[in-house]
């Protein structure tokens, strides 16, 4: 009898989004179950508030904590995993593709079935003990993490993404955005639109331009009634350990004194924010995965991600490659158009 499952997702923002379809799946088919999930303190706001998850085991990667010893994370770390075996999970999944050190964090659960991808030319592993192969067929993110709930007798077809922006966040966003007069928040026009323009990507290769964007907003501005509102990573491009846009998106408010400029420090409030939007604009990355389970239409300029296994799941959305996999070669034309025919589609 199957009694405790843990999923463990160590990666970025989007893989852990990208894995809740599994989750809720498991919830379904498991509902007395109880549900763990280990993240790092990085992604973890993605999954706070999700009724499918009964605990969070949060651990620090060292790069995100340069301000901490490294003993001290690790110490910290072996804690956590120490409190995780003493639950003697049944289940413990390892989501996404392998990895020598996704492998050993399963094994150190101490979990009776231990799932995992192994490498294609490998055939057994010391530790997964229901070990499946790397799928060979082109698949999302979504589908390769539901993948591994076949052991579990789990065989549909994955739902959609979910996240759960927190009433305090909500509100918190809500009183920034009435102090800059972000029109329809309260009373919205019949006409008004929302657009929320995400301008950060963690790959350069995946990065807008910020004349573009600013071109972007004017052509928006000139021609439609709408409200657009600026996200970014905070922080400055100089930091070596956390890089941000704030440069940038002062450059952008500053061209477009319209556009509303909305700085959210913490994951939750970046949740909260999207949640307001009728429209995002974006590029790849985390915001656009949390744009897609919050069920909003999505514009992505794309660079040299896979968009088979990356693009949006479970929404409407456009995405527009740039010719040399460079999100920088995608002009500035295509992008209002297809938001142009999203918000008609919108006012109608």
């Amino acid at each position: 009898m199957i009694s405790k499952i843990l999923f463990i997702r160590r990666d970025n923002i989007g893989d852990l989004v990208c894995t809740t379809p599994a989750i809720h799946a498991v919830r379904q088919a498991y509902p007395q179950a109880k549900i763990g999930i280990l993240v790092n303190s990085y992604n973890a706001e993605a999954i706070r508030n999700n009724p499918d998850i009964d605990e969070i085991y949060i651990y620090e990667k060292a790069k995100h904590v340069p301000e901490k010893n490294k003993f001290s994370v690790w110490f910290n770390n072996t804690k956590i995993l120490m409190k995780i075996r003493k639950e003697k999970y049944d289940v413990a999944i390892a989501c996404g593709s392998y990895s020598p050190r996704l492998a050993r964090y399963t094994y150190l659960t101490g979990a009776k079935l231990k799932i995992g991808y192994l490498p294609k030319n490998v055939e057994k592993s010391f530790f997964y003990n229901m070990p499946l192969k790397e799928p060979q067929k082109p698949m999302h993110e979504v589908e390769r993490v539901f993948t591994l709930l076949l052991p579990l007798g789990i065989n549909e077809k994955p739902d959609k993404m979910r996240v759960y922006p927190s009433s305090y966040e909500i509100e918190r966003v809500n009183e920034l955005l009435k102090k800059e007069r972000f029109f329809g928040v309260i009373e919205t026009p019949q006409n008004d639109r929302k657009i929320a323009f995400h301008i950060s990507s963690r790959k350069p290769e995946n990065r807008w331009t910020t004349e573009k964007f600013i071109s972007l907003a004017r052509l928006i501005l000139k021609n439609h009634n709408a409200n657009i509102m600026l996200l970014w990573s905070p922080g400055s491009e100089n930091n070596p350990y956390h890089p941000g846009d704030d440069e940038k998106a002062e450059l952008i408010s500053k061209a477009v004194p319209e556009i509303i400029p909305c700085r959210t420090v913490r994951l939750g409030e970046l949740i909260a924010a999207l949640s307001f939007a009728d429209l995002v604009v974006c590029l790849d990355g985390g915001a656009m995965h949390i744009a897609a389970a919050l069920g909003k239409p999505i514009v992505t300029i794309w660079g040299s991600t896979d968009p088979e296994r990356w693009r949006p799941w479970g929404v409407k959305n456009v995405l527009i490659q740039g010719i040399n996999k460079k999100a920088d070669d995608v002009d500035v034309e295509p992008v209002y158009e297809a938001i142009v025919r999203f918000v008609k589609e919108i006012t109608q």
